[in-house]
């Protein structure tokens, strides 16, 4: 008798099916990709956006701005990276915080934004009585090559209030690094509190954005890049 051939049925996977691929995060942005980072040089500053959970009360509260002050100064005195990991420009919004950095490579990149993050988690949630996570995704990163890019990163991070229609004193956001930045065209009157932020080390974020022109208080962010 012959023997009869069996017929094997193969699965796919993927397609176009109904809600499939990465979920996005709150708000309808897609979250950043679990795929290794890229190389990071010590001499590129880097852009960095953590981005609360969904149902935080704002971040941008007077009640929480020392607790993000006090895990920014302890980050750039962490034991764990130690001179190698800087935080040189931030600012506070409602649902995310934006960070200018420097790190000696990507390793240290990523574990003085880790350590930052896990910082600011442990005072968000102390200061609201909460547990539980704090950030609704990775952290994301872009490198800053260029002058150009640079000086684009130090606006948009600390003019980002004027995005969210945030009001500022005379330019000068409060939630964010601009009380004691020295690189606007025209001089603030300097905050008297010990500042949160460390001078940056890299050319590019401490002498080459200015070749492109100090910071005018009226400017608004633009896209980055």
């Amino acid at each position: 008798m012959a023997a009869r051939q069996r017929e094997f049925v193969f699965r796919t996977w993927g397609g176009a099916r109904p809600r499939a691929g990465r979920k996005r995060a709150h708000g309808g942005r897609p979250s950043v990709p679990h795929r290794a980072r890229p190389a990071h040089r010590a001499a590129h500053p880097v852009h960095v956006t953590l981005r609360a959970r969904a149902g935080l009360p704002p971040l941008r509260d007077r009640g929480l701005l020392e607790r993000v002050h006090q895990a920014i100064r302890g980050a750039n005195h962490s034991p764990a990276v130690g001179e190698a990991f800087r935080v040189v420009e931030f600012s506070v919004q409602n649902d995310h915080i934006h960070l200018i950095v420097e790190a000696h490579d990507a390793g240290v990149l990523a574990r003085g934004v880790q350590g930052l993050a896990i910082r600011l988690a442990r005072r968000i949630n102390g200061a609201l009585g909460v547990r539980g996570k704090v950030w609704g995704d990775r952290f994301h990163a872009r490198e800053l090559a260029t002058p150009r890019a640079v000086r684009n990163a130090i606006v948009y991070v600390l003019m980002n209030a004027k995005k969210h229609h945030m009001r500022t004193h005379r330019g000068v956001d409060a939630f964010s690094s601009a009380p004691w930045f020295d690189g606007f065209a025209r001089p603030v009157a300097p905050s008297g509190d010990a500042s949160p932020v460390r001078a940056p080390r890299t050319w590019l974020a401490g002498v080459g954005w200015r070749r492109r022109g100090l910071v005018r208080l009226d400017e608004r962010p633009r896209a980055p890049g």
